[in-house]
């Protein structure tokens, strides 16, 4: 058998539902659509990360020959109704960024460790164009939603890829759209509008982007959430699926009969948003860090997330939880827990505000109470 082959064979019997390989040459389609975007994408030109630099694979590593593709399908298990609105399907499923530690991070190191006994060198941190790349090596076509879809699995998928500096077999690149001419599911869905056209998202109006990519020190973003972005999240505190769920071509892993993961129905039982904008250490350990460890390391972000998503349940059972929230010595917590008393609205929410303008002392706290008694 071929390297290419036994690469192959590997990839599948570990786990993984779809491989492909392309070569190591730049993406230049991929960082000109970047560039040409201006400010839209300042964040991830500026990131540390060097996103561009990974699309010139060879820059980082000059003996690159190949890229190995490689997509998990992520939805191979229900998840639990309780959770679905509240916390996007891939942090679920606990694979994005695994560490090796974790089943699905695991997997992935077993690829790399067999690729080091072939012989292969590996471009360790080197950040490409997953999307991109997987079309590139054959492994998915693209959806107007900006989602890469594998066959049989649709867009649930998880793609990781792998530079090597060996030359491999090449396979036939898919950049093709499947989706239908006339299709705007998903932007008809996209509560923010942040799917502008088709192919094109203002991740700045993503749901998704806000709930775990607002942190304070972060290149050209900071904290602060829009009231127009916060008021169409709903619940949703880690990513969002809605122009996923609403693409026809999900719909027959979406009703699919699938069984229990066991893990995900007993978080399930423990989840509340009440305990996350509370966030005791045992929850965080059990109920969040679990599913949700990929982007954000402050729990003040998840609370935040949490004070927006109570407001948007418009329940004014919250009240009392929410007026302990503008007590609490973190001000991003106080200011967002202010928003969703203002959000809840009447008079015992109104006279928690008046109660806490009073003694604030924080310039962001007060304009937020400020705009909410205005309203």
């Amino acid at each position: 058998m071929s390297l290419t082959t036994d690469i192959k064979d590997f990839a599948l019997d570990v786990g993984y539902n779809h491989v492909g390989i392309t070569s190591a040459e730049s993406f230049s389609d991929h960082i000109d659509a970047v560039q040409s975007r201006g400010a839209i994408y300042d964040f991830y030109v500026e990131d540390p990360r060097q996103f561009i630099k990974g699309a010139h694979p060879k820059k980082t590593m000059p003996s690159a020959k190949s890229i190995i593709s490689m997509a998990w399908d992520y939805s191979q298990k229900a998840f639990p109704d309780s959770l679905l609105g509240k916390i996007g399907r891939i942090y679920q499923a606990r694979c994005y960024n695994a560490p090796p530690h974790r089943i699905n991070g695991a997997r992935y190191q077993l690829i790399l460790d067999f690729l080091e006994k072939l012989g292969c060198e590996i471009g360790r941190g080197i950040i490409v164009p997953e999307r991109r790349t997987a079309a590139r090596a054959g492994v998915t076509t693209f959806g107007m939603n900006n989602f890469a879809y594998a066959k049989r699995t649709g867009s649930f998928i998880l793609l990781s890829s792998i530079v090597v500096d060996k030359e491999l077999e090449y396979d036939t690149p898919t950049y093709e759209i499947k989706c239908p001419k006339e299709c705007t599911a998903c932007m008809d869905a996209c509560p923010t509008g942040a799917i502008c056209e088709p192919l094109k998202l203002v991740p700045r109006r993503c749901i998704a982007f806000n709930a775990w990519w607002t942190q304070d020190g972060r290149p050209c973003v900071t904290s602060y959430i829009p009231p127009e972005i916060r008021e169409k999240m709903g619940t949703r505190v880690h990513g969002c699926d809605v122009c996923q769920e609403a693409c026809p071509r999900n719909s027959a892993k979406l009703k699919a009969n699938l069984p229990e993961d066991p893990f995900l129905v007993q978080l399930a039982e423990e989840f509340s948003l009440p305990k996350m904008l509370e966030m005791s250490d045992h929850f965080y350990e059990k109920s969040v860090r679990p599913i949700m460890y990929n982007y954000i390391n402050d729990k003040k972000y998840f609370r935040r997330n949490a004070a927006i998503a109570l407001g948007n349940t418009g329940d004014p059972d919250h009240i009392p939880l929410l007026n302990q929230a503008m007590e609490d010595p973190e001000e991003l917590v106080r200011g967002y827990a202010a928003w969703a008393l203002g959000r809840i609205g009447g008079s015992k929410a109104r006279a928690v505000l008046e109660s806490r303008l009073k003694r604030e002392d924080s310039k962001f706290v007060i304009a937020e109470i400020k705009t909410e008694l205005a309203s």
